[in-house]
């Protein structure tokens, strides 16, 4: 083979760019993204820069321990990627540090980890394998690699910085001129950069490299959330204007540019009127359960009568949806809790703990007199319920040692909701029939992961139905730990009935997440509808109970960001609507709508993907560019100020001003 020189600032650029580059292609279509478009000529561009200055730099090292560093940078790159697309399958989120409080939960579950991969993620190890080969066997025989003297190190110093310049010039353009910009995506490319918030978008726009770069840059420079959006100014109905004197005046002499924008977002949220049914529970108990991985597979009359008969006799909402995002069950709850998103890469409960929340569900209810308590059957290894609950306004909080419920550390054997249903039972008998409680409850059995266990394999026998032949094993021990869920809930209601409490007691039941230990594939075999459609296994159950109401099924779309603005309505409480990014479910101004943690949304009209960009209509009925450009700057808003108010304890800042 014919040799020829090369200057080895240059080859070195050209070795290390093409399995790189090679990686971010393969990454792409595993994951699905579009390759036809603006940001893989954004990703070439980022490849090559990051290649330029790894290269300069290996000009400094000795030529033989070149290629050692480009396997290791290699290396490191893919195994990043093969972990992040496979963490994204797992449980539908890609993984940023800021969640390394949860490090020891995903250890916990390295083996449902990697057993979930599908075969084709391995095609991330290719570039790798090739680069190794060509220096092994190709390099020598091909090419001779020019030695560098004193003028040509002043040749490479200009290659670098023209090179440089140009393709970081032009990376600049891709992020800041709007021809570049979808007008579609509200959280812009340029804010994005600043701060990788919504890492779907983020990798799709800029690579999986460039993410888990801007990701470590955010460590240790935090960026707030962004505010790129309309002046707001007080634009309330005079009736509000002489409640709101505190707050104008607050507004007008607050210097803090990001606490005035908060305020003045939140002084010109929407007001929920009252309608037909507020106060409908006034002054009866209130118990909500937050359900630990339970999706519509719970809706079996045969298998959980206990559930079914819940909701075949409260409100069920069919069109019910938890999202995903990083730390579901800890974000979900809090969010439930709240009304306001949480922050999507990070576990905002723990990262926030100390956050005081005076528009909390708690305190709502503690302003009303009732007795509050929030109660979990597992320890504080995964979420600090102690400090956050408290923080909240819960009255008490009680973890699995305080209920005195026997639980294995080994995660496999998650402590019985039916036993914790029992002490819950025993700690409701201690209030007397004219005090009020309010309490908050969130269940442990049924979490992954679905391998032999105790209770996954202890209602096994009840699967032996000839309907249930073809479901996977691992789909059986999910049912049968939920099959102890629905005997806790049968206590619960039995031990209510026997105090005399169950008529005067309202029931609010939600899915924290579906069971993402279980694949698409292996959840079609249950549940009776399509879950091809992306975020359609996300569908979970919400249900509200009361023995005075009829059973009747609402078909708007929500999630948990509604439940606390929907109960304090239900509830007659003294809240002000205008604290939360929720919504009462049944105000006349409701809009039907569930948000995704990518700022995806769905609703009766159609599905639009936030990561792709793309509208998806169910009927006839569509949406004008520029409502769909309202849309999702409304959503976006709403994420941003959720997020800005949790980072800076904007309502414990704002009760403090107002009180």
């Amino acid at each position: 083979m014919k040799k020829f020189k090369l200057n080895v600032f240059l080859y070195n650029i050209l070795v290390l760019f093409i399995p790189w580059f090679l990686i971010e292609i393969i990454f792409k279509i595993v994951s699905n993204n579009n390759l036809i478009d603006i940001s893989t000529f954004r990703i070439f561009l980022g490849t090559i820069f990051l290649t330029v200055i790894i290269s300069f730099i290996e000009l400094f090292i000795k030529p033989k321990n070149i290629k050692v560093v480009n396997l290791i940078v290699m290396l490191i790159i893919t195994i990043y990627s093969f972990v992040q697309v496979g963490f994204h399958n797992f449980i539908g989120v890609y993984i940023s540090l800021n969640l390394s409080s949860q490090a020891g939960a995903v250890i916990s579950y390295i083996f449902s980890f990697l057993k979930s991969f599908y075969w084709y993620y391995y095609l991330l190890f290719i570039p790798i394998i090739m680069l190794f080969a060509y220096y092994k066997l190709i390099e020598k025989k091909a090419i001779k690699i020019k030695i560098i003297d004193t003028f040509d190190k002043f040749i490479t110093v200009l290659q670098l910085i023209c090179l440089l310049l140009v393709v970081g010039f032009t990376y600049y353009l891709t992020i800041n001129l709007d021809i570049f910009q979808n007008k579609l995506q509200a959280i812009s490319n340029k804010e994005l950069f600043n701060n990788p918030s919504n890492p779907n978008i983020a990798i799709k726009q800029f690579g999986i490299v460039t993410y888990g770069i801007l990701d470590i840059k955010n460590i240790f420079v935090p960026s707030d959330t962004q505010i790129i959006t309309r002046n707001y100014s007080y634009n309330q109905d005079t009736s509000n204007k002489e409640n709101d004197t505190k707050w104008l005046e607050l507004i007008k002499n607050e210097d803090d540019l990001v606490l005035n924008n908060l305020n003045n977002y939140f002084i010109n949220n929407k007001i929920n009127e009252k309608n037909g049914y507020t106060g409908l529970f006034e002054n009866k108990n209130l118990i909500v359960i937050m359900m630990e991985s339970v999706n519509d597979i719970f809706i079996n009359p045969e298998l959980y009568p206990n559930f079914y008969n819940l909701l075949s006799n409260g409100y069920y909402f069919k069109n019910n949806y938890s999202p995903r995002n990083s730390c579901a069950t800890g974000n979900n709850e809090l969010s439930g809790m709240i009304g306001l998103y949480s922050i999507y890469n990070k576990c905002t409960a723990n990262t926030y703990s100390s956050n005081l929340y005076p528009e909390s569900i708690f305190n709502l209810f503690n302003n009303k007199g009732y007795k509050t308590t929030s109660m979990h059957n597992y320890t504080e290894r995964y979420y600090q319920r102690r400090e956050i609950h408290t923080n909240m306004g819960s009255g008490k909080y009680y973890d699995v040692d305080d209920l005195n419920i026997a639980y294995n550390t080994h995660n496999e054997e998650w402590s019985s909701d039916e036993e914790f249903m029992k002490e819950v039972v025993k700690i409701l008998k201690n209030y007397n029939n004219d005090e009020h409680f309010m309490t908050w409850l969130t269940t442990v059995t049924s979490h992954q992961p679905y391998g032999s266990s105790l209770y996954g394999d202890k209602y096994l026998y009840l699967l032996n139905d000839s309907k249930y032949d073809n479901y996977d094993i691992r789909l059986k021990r999910y049912m049968s730990k939920l099959k102890v869920l629905d005997n806790g809930l049968g206590v619960l209601i039995e031990g209510l009935k026997a105090q005399g409490k169950l008529d005067d007691t309202v029931i609010v039941l939600y899915g924290d997440h579906y069971p993402y230990g279980l694949s698409n594939n292996i959840l079609k075999e249950a549940i009776p509808y399509s879950i091809d459609e992306k975020f359609e296994t996300e569908r979970v159950p919400f249900v509200i109970w009361s023995s005075d109401i009829e059973g009747t099924v609402f078909n708007e779309y929500t999630s948990y960001i509604n439940i606390l603005p929907t109960i304090a309505n239900l509830f007659n409480l003294d809240y002000d609507s205008r604290y939360y990014v929720g919504d009462d479910l049944f105000s006349k101004t409701y809009q039907s709508m569930v948000v995704f943690a990518d700022s995806s949304w769905k609703n009766e009209i159609g599905f639009y993907d936030a990561s792709s960009s793309n509208m998806t209509y169910y009927g006839n009925k569509t949406y004008k560019t520029d409502d769909l450009i309202k849309i999702n700057m409304t959503i976006e808003n709403k994420i941003k100020y959720s997020n800005l108010s949790i980072q800076h304890d904007y309502f414990n800042y704002l009760y403090n001003n107002l009180k």
